[in-house]
């Protein structure tokens, strides 16, 4: 069996019309909805999911090929979980690389002078509309430290090796998606030159909110 040629395997965009949408809960961050489809315009049937700002994650990358880690408290899962930096989309007109840059100041104490696009993801299709873009950020400086609360008040950071990141990936030590997405994805870049890498600043047609429609 012939392999598909390169590039040809890729999600296809498929609206189906929304017959009725109601809110089940606004909540404080994201809301819960239930929309009734008209699917192949015949059958319809009714999903609920959560409405979902999205959200920027950010790999940073200094010049000894170490990943910038933090970890802090995730309530839902009950751990301190290592991630990579990341924040909502929930600043009304904030750009999601301004968010990414944002979001690397406010919870790493960096700044980077080269941003790229490293991968973009749904994090749950089937009950959320969250999208998340990953940024590459590399050459790097300290900025002042920002006062944080919450979860985010005790956050502790660790500069680890790509190759041990992804070990730990690889061995279910750390299981942060934006993480797992994240350093897998820089390693497969990395072994080809870092030639799948986007421009920061691209549009990003699959984001429910940000998106025209056009992939």
């Amino acid at each position: 069996m012939s392999s598909p040629e390169t590039g040809s395997l890729r999600d296809e965009r498929a609206a189906s019309e929304v017959v009725r949408h109601e809110l089940i809960h606004h909540g404080a961050v994201w809301d819960v909805v239930s929309e009734t489809v008209a699917y192949n315009d015949s059958t319809e049937f009714t999903r609920e999911y959560v409405d979902h700002t999205g959200a920027v994650a950010v790999l940073a990358l200094n010049e000894r090929d170490e990943v910038l880690l933090i970890k802090q408290y995730r309530h839902p899962v009950r751990a301190r979980a290592w991630e990579i930096p990341a924040g909502l989309l929930d600043e009304k007109g904030e750009a999601p690389l301004a968010a990414a840059q944002r979001e690397l100041a406010e919870e790493a104490d960096l700044e980077a002078a080269r941003w790229d696009l490293l991968a973009e993801y749904w994090t749950s299709p089937g009950g959320s509309n969250e999208c998340i873009r990953v940024y590459l950020a590399r050459e790097l400086s300290e900025v002042p430290a920002f006062d944080r609360f919450d979860e985010e008040a005790d956050i502790e950071t660790r500069w680890v090796s790509l190759d041990d990141a992804v070990a730990a990936v690889l061995g279910r030590r750390i299981q942060n998606p934006s993480t797992v997405v994240g350093v897998l994805s820089a390693l497969a870049s990395r072994n080809e030159g870092w030639r799948s890498l986007g421009e920061a600043d691209a549009p990003w047609p699959r984001h429910p909110k940000l998106g025209d429609g056009d992939w």
